[in-house]
């Protein structure tokens, strides 16, 4: 079969033909009496079968071995290829998801289209100070989607405050995409998402928070109470009081119940929750004493007659601490 009529038949070009030639991947067995090149039937299949080869991604090198290398591994090839594949879609979806940003952006010319790719570049240098100058720049200048994703990869503290700063100004999208955040399987992006949270007014991010408290991270639950907490929402109590007996975070936790506590109808609820801990399963002593010290800053009687019973503490450290506490209540503050 002359070279022409193997190439409408196989689809590949005369010309291409003429190059697996000159490479020495298909050499016509025959030449007719003119000279012209002239195929067999084994010549094409071995044809389609570089084709197929081709069709997996592998180059007209790698071909060639696989067709004519007896110890050729194929297994190896594959994964390699598999390895090659994963990172041109990794690379094409940077890309379009570059595009997408830059588009979300609107901008209106291409000075706008630079300035929002160099910031994208920024976010994601490898100098701390470069990304958190980038952060402090992007409101309003970066789609919030390029805010959130670098804020929950972010592990500089100073760059994920200025990023934080910039999502808590970034529009009423940031919470939806942070919560994203919280479903992570890794414990510091559950963190990053639930801090960022944390700093967005409104009630959506409140909304997201009130949920975040039956979260099995505990400590995600513990950032969602402080916040909601400080935020005057009575929905974070009893998770505070878990956090003043499991010893996490105590102190804020036991600031923002003293906060809470002087809402109406709050004093004796919380006050309440803290001395069922006191009844509940024997608490060790460290545990009854930031129980008295949380007590400090709840008004009520119940709060004054908890306090009472520990100043008669088996231990000293409890009793004092609840007895110092009385004093402070009554306005009776020892000398230093």
């Amino acid at each position: 079969m002359l070279i022409g009529e193997v190439a409408r038949r196989s689809g590949v070009s005369a010309r291409m033909l003429r190059h697996y030639d000159a490479l020495g991947l298909v050499r016509p067995t025959g030449r007719t009496g003119s000279g012209y090149r002239e195929y067999s039937g084994d010549d094409i299949r071995r044809i389609f079968h570089i084709e197929s080869l081709r069709s997996l991604g592998l180059s007209l090198r790698d071909v060639g071995r696989a067709l004519d290398d007896p110890g050729f591994e194929p297994s190896e090839l594959v994964d390699d290829l598999i390895r090659r594949t994963r990172e041109r879609i990794a690379d094409e979806t940077a890309l379009l998801t570059r595009l997408s940003r830059i588009g979300a952006a609107r901008p209106g010319d291409w000075e706008d289209v630079l300035q929002t790719v160099s910031l994208l570049q920024s976010l994601g240098s490898k100098i701390a100070g470069t990304r958190q100058r980038a952060a402090l720049s992007a409101v309003g200048e970066v789609p919030v989607e390029a805010l959130a994703e670098a804020a929950l990869r972010e592990e500089d503290p100073h760059v994920a405050g200025a990023l934080r700063w910039a999502l808590a100004r970034s529009g009423e999208d940031a919470p939806a995409l942070l919560a994203e955040g919280l479903g992570s399987t890794a414990a510091q992006v559950r963190k990053r998402a639930v801090r960022s949270l944390a700093e967005i007014p409104g009630d959506e991010s409140t909304a997201l928070l009130r949920g975040t408290l039956a979260h099995t991270d505990v400590v995600v639950r513990g950032y969602a109470a402080l916040a909601l907490g400080e935020r005057g929402d009575a929905d974070a109590v009893p998770a505070l009081v878990d956090m003043v007996v499991g010893e996490a975070n105590d102190v804020d936790a036991a600031d923002v119940l003293g906060t809470l506590a002087r809402r109406p109808g709050q004093a004796d609820r919380i006050a309440t929750l803290l001395v069922e801990r006191l009844d509940h399963g024997a608490p060790e002593a460290s545990t009854r004493r930031r129980l008295a010290q949380a007590l400090a800053d709840v008004p009520g009687d119940t709060a004054s007659a908890a306090l009472e019973r520990l100043s008669h503490d088996d231990d000293r450290a409890v009793s004092l601490t609840a007895a110092y506490v009385l004093r402070l209540r009554e306005g009776d503050t020892p000398a230093p």
